[in-house]
Formats: structure tokens, sequence, C-alpha cells
């Protein structure tokens, strides 16, 4: 099991658009499966996600993890959450119950740098991508305004994606 996050940003260095959306959202080339997620789902058989991700879910047209397993970091339970929905407010417990739970395949860590952050110091977190959308958003949330050298990411690989965006991959040092 490798526990992997995946960001997709601007050109600018956002990870929002201005009114909180993700920036892909925007791209005319957006749609299921697009950026190199359906490749990289492949192998994930859970998302691990904080609430502030997992809450706009329960009113999209369709469920985002028809085929994930989801473990919220959260300290209550909004309502219309699916029954089974893991949630805990302590992330080691929620990890525990993950690992717990974990067939071999990966996870998908979704969520602004608060939580992606939580899991890095942890020491779980094995991979981070980045997706660089080939469009400036003007504002949002960016994913730091300063990276610490000692966060040990080290490149791994690059590659190009239709419609312009680069994707890059970076594995963790612990």
């Amino acid at each position: 099991m490798q526990i992997m996050a995946r960001l997709c940003i601007s050109a600018d260095g956002y990870i929002t658009t201005p009114d909180g959306w993700p920036p892909q959202v925007i791209d005319p080339t957006h749609g299921p499966g697009s950026h190199g997620i359906a490749e990289f789902l492949r192998t994930c058989e859970a998302a691990l996600m904080g609430s502030t991700t997992f809450v706009p879910a329960l009113t999209a047209d369709r469920w985002p993890w028809p085929d994930l397993r989801v473990y919220v970091l959260g300290s209550e339970r909004p309502a219309g959450t699916p029954d089974d929905v893991t949630f805990d407010s302590d992330p080691v417990r929620l990890l525990e119950r993950l690992k717990a739970d974990n067939q071999g395949g990966d996870v998908h860590l979704i969520g602004g740098p608060a939580t992606i952050e939580t899991y890095r110091a942890l020491g779980v977190l094995d991979k981070f991508e980045l997706v660089v959308l080939p469009f400036f958003v003007g504002g949002g949330m960016r994913l730091t305004d300063s990276l610490n050298p000692e966060t040990g990411l080290e490149f791994e690989s690059s590659r190009p994606l239709p419609g312009g965006s680069v994707e890059i991959v970076y594995r963790v040092r612990r």
C-alpha cells in the first residue's frame, strides 16, 4: 500500500479557483478520467481526505469515488454521509483503520495543504503528484507560500498530458 497525493495546480500556483473549486474543473479538457486521474486511480482502493474536500461531494451530481472506500478526517459526520464512509477526527486512528481495512491497494490522499501535510508529517505519504495546468486562475488557495526544503520531495518523473498539462511525480523521502 502506498499513500499518494495528487493535486492539480494552475500555472500561477493555485490549487483552487477564487471561488474554491479545483482548477481542473474550469479546464475545457476536464471530464471523467481527465488529467491522468484515470491511470492514477487504477491502483487505488481507498480515498483519504479532509472534511473540507468531502462535504461538497455530498451535493455533487455524481459520487466522485464510486469504486473506492472513503475515509474522512473530520470531527462531525455531515448529514447525508453514506454509511460506508469512515469518519474520525484523529489522523492516526483514521490511518490505523484504513490500514486494517486495506486489501493491498493504494490510497489516494485528497485534500488541501493541511490534510496533505498532516499525513506527510506522520511519515506515511509515499508520493506527491502535481498536474500543472496550462492556464492562470488569478487567485484562490496556494499549495504553499514557501516550500520547506526539508519536506523530502525527490523528483521521480514527469510527462505531458493531453490538453497541455504536465504531470510531475515526486517520491517522499522518510
